[in-house]
């Protein structure tokens, strides 16, 4: 049993809204769980009870519980309870009338006052820990050993939390001020919304208490009465206010009723209603390897470059800049080999085989956002990176690069600008010193950052961060107005950022990354520039690695390195680097990962 998930594939919230419960939900059970057959996971006061169909008490565990939780499918019921006296989570199996004990979630720093479940879309099962100070954590729930996640800071004051896995939202109730939403996803930012909050300051009317999910959003209650929020595209739209009477305590559903339990034991309040249809979900990948994390802390990893051994394919090199220190070299195991502090570089791009007159050469460009100039890299046999040049441009904000090889020879380079200039350069070499050329400007309307040149087609692609992708001609000759390529919109999320071309043998393709959706979308790299799908990068449980979230940079090839990467490799920055917390780095990707989920030829 290598993990929980392998046990209990859920299908989501709506796994709950089964037949109605035939048996009587328990009096003396302060909190409640629906099962499958209509029976009851019921938590009382010194013990958690399985309860039939029938009303007849299957197993019991003796245990001082509280904030009891589940997730169920056709396999059985996962739940969790907070073990009072031990200040745990304990996990449990509930399955064939049998209650089994599932190794106990590490202990925190921190007595939990609140704990939930959380299934995400690789069907992989988590738990949030939150403290009375608003300390919490997330940890990965594995039949072999729970992993931590991440620390991530609450309000202070939380009584109850709940998550909504279609939407990945974990609510939390903060004492005598409201009800929150927050990101459960950890690949991603900590974003909050505050859906009610306390007199004076909102229209709560007390202090909010016990919360129940229902299909597509959460129940509370607010004194004599619960408010109920659904999800409404991107926002959460609340419902009518509805009864729940006197000295209500705690809310469960059987996935039809919503049910309110007081001095007297448990009774309907209300219709549970339907959940909105989901939105479409994205294939996940999952990484083969990654980078050590890079030396600075906070948004540091920006954009990496591949560098191709031509005599060894798994003698790769992996280039990444560290816009806080430099440029970095890592293996194709991700090993850290070189550090280079050239400075605050953001983007980097390499070409191999490039000819000066007499003189052949592999090179890397990066821009250095300190000096507003072009560094130039020389790359030797080995894949040993020294740095060969700085050549200055007449930017003020000096941000995204990219280089373009034509056929005729020699080595050109885009760079930009935050205000939209582009430069276009020819890079020169002469009297055994590097020289820049301009050759033409143009720009967007608005930020751009990464551009990637098709050197074969002498086509060149721009990314205008808030409007989408762009093309025109790379060669300065034939230069033309920017053409719509791929507009923002349902797939490509704004900031538009990284970019990457694979040239495969039956087709070739532009890799972007869609930074507000923390996806990459794949599209034709020649008109009509068709889309062909996108994909989330997720985690690799079996290999300690976790998934991509919000990339700036990435860079793809179709060269053979070896191994799982046969038929190329996609690199990826990551914004958040978990399982745990740590500073950021970079995903390695095996394509013929991409290719079977997107079902590419």
């Amino acid at each position: 049993m290598k993990a929980l998930v392998t046990l209990l594939a859920l299908a989501g919230i709506a796994a709950h809204a089964g037949p109605a419960a035939a048996a009587t939900p328990p009096a003396t059970a302060h909190d409640l769980a629906a099962l499958p057959d209509g029976g009851w996971l019921a938590l009382e006061r010194q013990s958690l009870k399985l309860i039939d169909g029938a009303g007849r008490e299957r197993a019991s565990l003796p245990v001082r519980g509280r904030q009891l939780d589940t997730r169920v499918d056709d396999s059985g019921m996962l739940a969790v309870v907070v073990d009072a006296n031990l200040e745990r989570v304990q996990p449990l199996l509930v399955r064939d009338g049998r209650l089994t004990q599932l190794p106990p979630v590490p202990a925190p720093a921190f007595g939990i006052e609140a704990a939930c479940l959380y299934r995400d879309a690789q069907r992989l099962d988590y738990v949030f820990l939150v403290g009375k100070d608003g300390q919490a954590e997330q940890w990965l729930l594995q039949a072999d050993g729970h992993r931590q996640v991440r620390r991530l800071a609450l309000p202070p004051h939380v009584g109850h939390c709940r998550v909504d896995d279609a939407s990945a939202t974990l609510f939390v109730a903060e004492e005598d001020f409201g009800l929150w939403a927050y990101n459960a996803d950890a690949e991603g930012p900590g974003a909050r919304q505050a859906l009610a909050l306390t007199a004076p300051l909102g229209t709560m009317k007390t202090s909010p208490g016990a919360l129940a999910l229902v299909p597509g959003g959460v129940a509370v209650l607010d004194g004599e009465a619960i408010l109920t929020w659904h999800r409404d595209g991107k926002r959460w739209k609340m419902a009518p206010r509805q009864a729940a009477g006197k000295a209500v305590k705690a809310l469960a559903t059987d996935g039809r009723t919503l049910l309110a339990h007081t001095k007297a034991g448990w009774r309907a309040v209300g219709l549970v209603p339907r959940a909105a249809a989901a939105e479409p979900v994205l294939p996940i990948v999952l990484p083969r390897a990654q980078t050590e994390p890079v030396a600075r802390a906070g948004d540091a990893a920006d954009d990496p470059a591949i560098w191709r051994n031509p005599r060894d394919p798994a003698g790769a090199r992996i280039l990444g800049t560290n816009k806080k220190q430099g440029l970095l070299v890592y293996d194709i195991a991700g090993r850290q080999l070189q550090l280079l502090e050239s400075g605050r570089l953001n983007n980097v791009d390499v070409r191999q085989d490039v000819t000066f007159g007499a003189d052949r050469f592999d090179i890397a460009v990066a821009t250095q956002r300190d000096e507003n100039s072009i560094v130039l890299f020389s790359i030797d046999a080995t894949g040993k990176v020294s740095e060969a040049a700085r050549l200055p441009t007449t930017l003020d904000e000096i941000y995204g690069a990219c280089l373009y090889q034509p056929r005729s020879g020699g080595l050109q380079a885009f760079v930009n600008d935050k205000d939209g200039r582009y430069l276009h350069y020819r890079l020169e070499r002469a009297g055994g010193k590097f020289a820049a050329t301009l050759l033409r400007t143009f720009r967007t309307a608005s930020q751009p950052e990464g551009c990637v040149a098709d050197d074969a087609a002498g086509t060149l692609f721009v990314g205008e961060e808030k409007r989408g992708v762009w093309v025109t001609p790379a060669d300065a000759q034939r230069a033309a107005p920017l053409t719509m390529a791929l507009p923002v919109g349902a797939l490509l999320t704004a900031d538009v950022e990284g970019m990457g071309l694979y040239r495969g043998p039956n087709a070739s393709y532009l890799v972007v990354s869609s930074q507000g959706s923390n996806s990459y979308v794949v599209l034709d790299a020649q008109a009509p520039y068709t889309v062909r799908g996108a994909f989330r990068i997720g985690i690799n449980v079996a290999g300690g690695i976790d998934g991509a979230s919000e990339t700036d940079g990435l860079e793809v090839t179709s060269a053979d390195l070896g191994g799982p990467y046969g038929k190329g490799m996609l690199v990826v920055q990551d914004g958040y680097k978990r399982l745990p917390d740590g500073a950021q780095n970079f995903k390695y990707v095996a394509w013929a990962d991409i290719a079977a989920a997107l079902k590419l030829p």
